[in-house]
Parts: structure tokens; C-alpha cells; sequence
């Protein structure tokens, strides 16, 4: 990521959680070009209605709660993490434009697509010839 474009997995301070449970950190790849960046996070089992992307200021906030099916038939009888909770937050740069951000989930797979304010994109410029 170029200098400007900082986004930190600090928990900021005046974020809110729904719950002070504790919550695992997802993994997740960030990826920039010149438009902007994208942020795609694991979330093994968490659906739409489980999922709450915030921004607050200049922080994004994600969480999610997953739900662990167990096949009908079976009984559950030892389970690590019963019904994990995700949550990860960011703070964005301000040439980060958090209005537009588009998200979508599949498989689990959260992709966050937030691209740059305007004038924060690189454009090209003209030479002209002095006569």
C-alpha cells in the first residue's frame, strides 16, 4: 500500500461492539490499486442476517456471529469454539471514500470494496507544446 493509504486493525476506542464477548479476529488480505482498496475477510459460517459492517468517522467496523450446523441425526459432543462471534476494526485513510463502500458475502468470504475519493485518484496529465 502506498504511504498515504493507511488502514490499521488497531480496535479503536469510541467504537461501540454489540457484546463484550469475546470475538475472533478474522483473517483478511488487503488488496489496493488505484482506485482503491479491497478488503476480503474469512468468516466461516456467518450469514447476511448475522453480519454488521459500521463505519463510525474513519473506522470500520466488522462483526459477525456464525452459526454451527450440526447434521441432522448427530448430537455435538465436544466443540473448541461453540457459536464463534468475529470482529475486526480498521481505521481508514481520509482519501478512503467510507460513503461508497460496496460489501458482499459468499461462502463466508466477505469482500469489502472501498474506493478512493475523488481527488485522491491519480489522473494524467496533459503536456502541451510551447510554440
Amino acid at each position: 500500500m502506498s504511504e498515504e493509504t493507511q488502514v490499521a486493525t488497531r480496535e479503536p476506542q469510541n467504537v461501540s461492539a454489540r457484546s463484550t464477548a469475546a470475538a475472533l479476529i478474522p483473517p483478511v488480505d488487503i488488496v489496493e490499486d488505484e482506485t482503491g482498496i479491497t478488503i476480503i475477510a474469512d468468516l466461516p459460517g456467518a450469514s447476511k442476517d448475522r453480519l454488521a459492517i459500521k463505519m463510525e468517522g474513519e473506522h470500520l467496523l466488522i462483526e459477525a456471529e456464525a452459526a454451527v450446523a450440526v447434521p441432522e441425526g448427530l448430537q455435538l459432543l465436544h466443540a473448541e469454539i461453540g457459536e464463534p462471534r468475529y470482529r475486526r476494526a480498521f481505521r481508514l485513510s481520509r482519501e478512503l471514500d467510507g460513503s461508497k463502500i460496496e460489501a458482499s458475502l459468499k461462502d463466508g468470504v466477505l469482500t469489502l470494496r472501498i474506493p478512493r475519493i475523488e481527488q485522491a485518484q491519480p489522473r494524467r496529465i496533459e503536456v502541451q507544446v510551447a510554440q
